[in-house]
């Protein structure tokens, strides 16, 4: 067996243990996960009444494109998509200010794969779970998802999504080798997809110049992008968008991995 095969084997045995980690990590904080369950109840809830007196409670009105049964199954998708992630920067903002992040480098695993494999295990089973959640506001409110094909589309982009919104954060949270609190830099970030991401309203129902300038960010690969073929299934334009989400993977990864690289030349210069 070449040298080759075995590191790679090695690497998928260490991420799968890191995955297995993280998962019964999630069994064991029950509270946190009731928590937040009852949380996404509360803001589904207060967004289908909402949207519900916008649409005047008439099911068949369209606007720019969505159905009211569209519009409430959307939310579901992109709060899922935004609940799913974990807290990345507040893990790496602990670890340089206590010091773990001394112990983490010395580890025979990546330390960006380490996060990441972490990351994304934690993420898709809370994106499950958060799916399964709002299925409770959302089926008696506007009934069954029965969107066909976007089922498909929905799963094709959500790992990429969660890469994505992953590599967004490792962005933010590696500024902790330079400024420790990464705190102020995360909100902004929430807040930019939040809005120009497509979380609270589906990019179509902006104004033509704000689209125009969404088209050239990363946000929209996150939330928007899974959440409306979801609803509104285009086998054309999902291949783009994947497209899309590729390229933006390739773009912040090599940002990631520059970032990381000097923070870490960074840290030993300063006797970290």
């Amino acid at each position: 067996m070449s040298g080759t095969t075995m590191r790679w084997k090695a690497i998928a045995w260490k991420t799968g243990a890191v995955a297995r980690i993280t998962m019964r990590q999630q069994f064991a904080y029950k509270t946190d996960f009731v928590l937040r369950s009852t949380f996404l109840l509360l803001i589904l809830f207060v967004f289908a009444q909402l949207w519900s007196a916008a649409y005047e409670g008439d099911p068949a009105r369209v606007i720019s494109g969505f159905t009211m049964k569209q519009i409430v199954w959307y939310l579901v998708f992109t709060e899922a998509l935004t609940m799913a992630g974990p807290p990345l920067c507040a893990k790496i903002e602990d670890e340089v200010k206590n010091g773990d992040i001394a112990v983490r480098l010395t580890r025979p695993f990546s330390y960006l794969g380490y996060h990441y494999a972490s990351y994304l295990s934690e993420a898709l089973f809370r994106f499950v779970v958060h799916l399964a959640v709002g299925s409770v506001i959302a089926w008696p409110f506007v009934g069954a998802p029965s969107f066909g094909a976007g089922w498909l589309g929905l799963l094709s982009l959500s790992v990429g999504a969660l890469t994505l919104d992953f590599l967004l954060k490792a962005i933010v949270a590696l500024c902790a080798f330079w400024v420790e609190e990464v705190r102020g830099m995360e909100f902004v970030l929430q807040k930019l997809q939040f809005t120009v991401g497509g979380m609270l309203l589906p990019i179509d129902l902006m104004p033509e110049w704000l689209q125009r300038v969404c088209a050239w960010l990363p946000f929209q690969a996150v939330l928007y992008f899974p959440a409306r073929t979801a609803v509104h299934y285009d086998g054309a334009k999902l291949v783009i968008q994947l497209g899309i989400q590729t390229g933006w993977i390739a773009l912040l990864g090599l940002l990631v991995a520059v970032l990381y690289r000097r923070g870490v030349k960074k840290l030993h210069v300063n006797g970290g």
